[in-house]
């Protein structure tokens, strides 16, 4: 009888859960899409119930599958999104205020205070700023709030408990109780100290969140009890608790240092594994953060992430809005025969990451002429993806002090061939992209899962059932390289410079109405 891993992937706006097969085959796979509020702008939550209700119906689902095909389930594993936090009640398991989603920066003015006093503390131990969200600061206000009656009692009785998505999955999918969170996911939350594998309390005191409601630290890979039999009607460990972007760093292969890799959704994101040793340059970059891959056996890989924030969704945008193209597979193609001329697209529809963290730049095309075509034009907006991809991956370089060997993509936008060589040429380095890469974190999940349990004997043997990848190979010479590339980041910096401008100007303005005011206040007074 075949064998499989049970992986559940539970994302921001959908959950889904697949069986892979000891031959890497993913099948079963059942997906259930999910909600995403936002009542009021910087604000962003989920229901906790509607996450549970959805993974329990696509496990299922999922299992069944593997049942009907003859397949054994060993295992169970879990792929979360990262730093959406939950706060619920032990006794009724029912949440006691909306998840608040890592999208979410309803606390960035406050946490931008703290910045002065933190971020040269957090940068070396952390691996990240004081940012615009946290989940600790986030749960504080709300235990401050005096119309969250119920939460208040729970709190008072000892029945409250709070935890990221795998900690909320964990809890209800297990017969354990004690709240537990994955190195992964505690990493995203922003206030785990990377060489230690042990919790910032200095910083989380500073936030004003009780320590004793921290979950029980865990490694990503090992025992997490076993799912409900309720569930399924059998007991099946659980050996995995991940995020999901670190669960596709496995599932694309890149499990040794020097491996990058870049998945495209809705914005772009840059892994560059580091092996054992912490990243060198932390906080070189606004926009770079040193993460732990994985953890397990006690033992951290660690990362660098980096991403473009608007790049699928830049896509989507020029497709569904300015109706310049109607397909991304459009595009694409388009661009294949499109010319490298002045034409540049910036694809920043909130602000930049690179060269630091900018909201005030905008989306950018430029250049235009009345040679210019719709092929140039696309050709540009794939360019202005791969250069910012590109800078992405120079700087997760530059943190690391480690030159990357190639680049593994994954995601919706790395079936575009043009993309892909533009990234590779850009880059210099080789590209590669294997078949279904959209199950990425799927796979991932599973291979820890497998490797843990036996059912393959370490990572190589796991992502060797990956198959031969599609290699792209960089053609441009190093000079026209750089040409390239400096060109189209001299014009973000350019971009910023200006964004910089207005705002000053705008702060200008502010600054003399409020001091014309004062002076009528003054004169209204002497009078």
């Amino acid at each position: 009888m075949r064998r499989a891993i049970l992986a559940i992937d539970e994302g921001t706006t959908g959950t889904r859960a697949a069986w892979v097969s000891e031959t890497g085959e993913v099948g079963g796979l059942h997906y259930q899409r999910l909600g995403v509020d936002s009542p009021r702008p910087g604000v962003v939550e989920q229901d906790a119930t509607e996450i549970l209700t959805a993974t329990i119906s696509v496990v299922r689902a999922a299992y069944a599958s593997a049942v009907e095909a003859g397949i054994e389930v060993t295992a169970v594993s879990i792929a979360a999104q990262r730093a959406t936090a939950t706060l619920w009640d032990t006794v009724t398991g029912r949440p006691l205020a909306p998840s608040m989603v890592w999208q979410d920066s309803r606390h960035s003015t406050e946490l931008a205070g703290l910045a002065d006093e933190w971020d040269d503390r957090l940068w070396p131990s952390v691996g990240r700023p004081t940012g615009v969200r946290s989940v600790y600061l986030w749960a504080k206000h709300l235990l401050g709030d005096p119309n969250r009656v119920e939460l208040r009692e729970a709190r008072a009785s000892g029945r409250l408990a709070f935890g990221t998505i795998d900690t909320w999955l964990l809890w209800n999918l297990t017969g354990e109780q004690t709240p537990m969170v994955g190195t992964t996911n505690a990493t995203s939350s922003g206030a785990y100290v990377l060489a230690d594998h042990a919790y910032h309390h200095d910083y989380i005191d500073t936030l004003g969140f009780p320590g004793d409601l921290l979950p029980e630290l865990r490694d990503d890979v090992g025992e997490f009890g076993f799912l409900r039999p309720e569930i399924l009607g059998v007991e099946l460990p659980v050996h995995v608790a991940i995020g999901d972007q670190h669960a596709g760093i496995v599932g694309l292969g890149a499990i040794s240092a020097g491996q990058a890799m870049c998945v495209h959704g809705t914005g772009s994101f840059v892994d560059l594994n580091v092996g054992s040793t912490l990243p060198e340059n932390a906080g070189r970059y606004e926009g770079a953060l040193s993460l732990v891959g994985w953890r397990a056996e006690g033992r951290s890989v660690f990362s660098v992430e980096t991403f473009a924030a608007t790049t699928g969704s830049a896509i989507d945008w020029l497709i569904d809005t300015l109706r310049l193209f109607d397909s991304a597979q459009e595009l694409s193609r388009l661009a294949a025969s499109g010319r490298h001329s002045h034409v540049v697209s910036i694809p920043a529809l909130t602000g930049v990451r690179m060269p630091r963290v900018h909201t005030g730049v905008g989306a950018l095309l430029a250049g235009l002429s009345t040679a210019t075509t719709r092929e140039d034009i696309a050709l540009s907006v794939l360019e202005g993806i791969a250069q910012s991809v590109t800078w992405c991956l120079h700087a997760d370089e530059e943190v690391a002090a480690m030159r990357a060997d190639h680049v593994t993509v994954g995601g919706g936008l790395s079936k575009s061939d043009p993309l892909i060589q533009l990234q590779a040429d850009l880059s210099g380095l080789p590209h590669l992209r294997y078949g279904d890469t959209d199950k990425a974190s799927l796979r991932g999940a599973a291979f820890l899962a497998g490797v843990h349990s036996g059912l393959w004997s370490d990572l190589a043997e796991a992502t060797s059932t990956l198959g031969a990848p599609d290699v792209f190979e960089p053609r441009l010479s190093p000079a026209e390289r750089d040409e390239r590339t400096g060109d189209w980041r001299a014009r973000v910096d350019a971009e910023i410079a200006l964004a910089d401008a207005r705002e000053a100007r705008t702060a200008t303005h502010i600054a003399a109405d409020l001091g014309s005011h004062t002076d009528t206040d003054r004169r209204d007074t002497a009078v």
